[in-house]
């Protein structure tokens, strides 16, 4: 395996950028999937929003299986063999590369992500098949050229990739333009690359009162938004069945249960073309 870290890590030491006297994203859904990456003050305002929204961990959950039926489509059906995991967060159970290697041993994957702590667990992040590659980019989604030139290190651009997005669009405001921001990392990769994305949407209002709840102490903020506007950002791609749906039901695993949780995210893998 060969594995490679971005060379020009945004300011700021790590000591410094792990903020531990403020909650962190990344951090909190480490906390809500039942890991031990997290410190107090983020269990704490994990807690807060299992408390406004008691589902919330199971919804942690079906977005994370998501992941795992969407590379197990990209590597199988499509045929897919480099991935770009954009907001990759904490190392846990079944993480991309591992998912991808598992049935493509020469698969390669790059992991982007800008929490401190993430940066940290890198080298665990990025243990993988001797066939394939690993590599992670300490870089913010709000800088799509610096993820781009950086992932070029290790993935060919110039063949298919695929473009995983879950919940970190939900991290941008906006004021920061996510669908701008995604077609511009859309539109340097090939004809035949996919994007699979996941997001959190508006139409709970407990959930809403959580992710409002968490807005007020957290270090970063998350924006629920409209099933339509997340449907949106798959204009101009060929979507796979059974298009933007909630996202335990995207081609839910024989047995899996769409009904742990309620539908409070949608999900999509969609081919450019």
């Amino acid at each position: 395996m060969t594995s490679t870290a971005s060379p020009e890590p945004p300011p700021g030491g790590i000591e410094d950028r792990l903020q531990t006297d403020r909650p962190h994203s990344a951090r909190v859904w480490n906390y809500l999937l039942g890991g031990k990456d997290n410190y107090p003050v983020d269990s704490q305002v994990g807690d807060a929003v299992l408390s406004a929204f008691p589902e919330f961990a199971a919804v942690a959950r079906l977005q994370r299986r998501f992941l795992g039926r969407a590379v197990r489509f990209l590597v199988r059906e499509a045929g897919i063999r480099q991935f770009l995991d954009v907001g990759a967060g904490l190392p846990t159970a079944d993480n991309t590369h591992e998912l991808a290697q598992r049935l493509a041993p020469e698969s390669r994957i790059v992991y982007v992500d800008n929490d401190p702590l993430v940066l940290v667990h890198s080298e665990a992040l990025l243990a993988g098949s001797s066939e394939g590659a690993c590599a992670y980019v300490d870089a913010d989604v709000r800088d799509p050229q610096r993820i781009l030139a950086e992932a070029g290190r290790t993935l060919d651009l110039s063949r298919p990739v695929a473009l995983t997005m879950l919940g970190i669009m939900g991290q941008l405001s906006g004021a920061d333009h996510p669908a701008e921001l995604l077609r511009a990392l859309l539109s340097a990769l090939p004809p035949g690359s996919y994007l699979a994305l996941s997001d959190g949407t508006d139409s709970n209002e407990a959930l809403n009162r959580a992710v409002e709840a968490y807005n007020q102490q957290s270090a970063h903020t998350y924006h629920l938004r409209s099933p339509e506007e997340i449907a949106s950002w798959f204009a101009g791609l060929e979507l796979m069945e059974p298009g933007v749906v909630a996202t335990a039901s995207w081609r839910p695993d024989p047995g899996d249960d769409t009904t742990e949780a309620p539908d409070v995210s949608v999900a999509g893998v969609a081919r450019k073309v």
